[in-house]
């Protein structure tokens, strides 16, 4: 009944993420037409970055939901493909990722438009960051890095109390009257501070791009750093599904 239930529970986990990737997908493809289509529509671009936005918040509203359930299965994610997992950050990517990405676009599109920059053409594309916009979202990357460090500590802390843990009685076969009430409750906490840690580490991720989309870069920027981070994302699920299938292993 158990084991019935567990794979019940990783359906709908399951369920939850595959949703969100074909909502990834919708979301490219709208954000892809409002860069071709209406580059110059400030108002289309906000309310296409808004929606993205909005979706994102909902995705990890649900899941942090779920977490409260068995947030175990959230860092041991059994949906996602290994490759994806090797970059796992507290079950998602570390949200400096972002800001980095921001500054690799900006050297890659200055580079390959270097010859209208120096002609004076000018599209206001990311590339084109002011000297303010570039201090922004240097003071963005130096706050979220010291977010990022103190979640990976609390993480670091949790996982050493495994070593203080009564649950290391357990395993050596020491028991106690009620024992087993006991550990389900030490079980019960590890969840409860998992599904915490995952709750700070998402709210962090959705607040750094928030501030990067709709504070620091223009519509037209915001657009491309969502199509970016969409584009790697779905790119890096759908060719880890194919390393794992050429591994003989799948992902659920």
């Amino acid at each position: 009944m158990a084991a019935s239930s567990t794979t019940t529970q990783q359906d709908r986990f399951g369920l939850l993420f595959e949703e969100w990737m074909q909502q990834q997908k919708q979301d490219l493809h709208e954000l892809l037409l409002g860069l071709t289509e209406e580059p110059k529509n400030e108002s289309r671009l906000r309310e296409l970055i808004s929606k993205a936005l909005d979706h994102f918040k909902t995705y990890t509203n649900k899941r942090c939901i779920y977490a409260k359930e068995n947030a175990f299965a959230f860092f041991s994610p059994k949906w996602c493909t290994s490759f994806e997992a090797s970059y796992l950050w507290i079950s998602g990517c570390r949200p400096t990722m972002a800001i980095r990405l921001v500054y690799a676009l900006v050297g890659s599109e200055l580079e390959s438009q270097l010859e209208e920059f120096l002609r004076g053409v000018r599209r206001g594309n990311i590339a084109e960051l002011s000297a303010a916009q570039l201090v922004a979202v240097n003071s963005l990357h130096g706050r979220t890095v010291m977010e990022e460090d103190k979640l990976s500590r609390k993480m670091t802390s949790l996982q050493e109390d495994m070593a203080d843990n009564p649950l290391v009685q357990f395993a050596q076969g020491r028991k106690k009257e009620g024992g087993g009430g006991e550990r389900e409750d030490m079980v019960g906490k590890k969840v409860e501070s998992l599904a915490g840690l995952l709750e700070a580490a998402d709210k962090l991720r959705v607040g750094t791009m928030r501030e990067l989309v709709e504070e620091i870069l223009t519509p037209l920027q915001a657009v491309e750093l969502l199509v970016a981070t969409k584009q790697i994302h779905l790119r890096m699920h759908e060719w880890g599904r194919n390393w794992d299938l050429s591994q003989g292993s799948s992902t659920g």
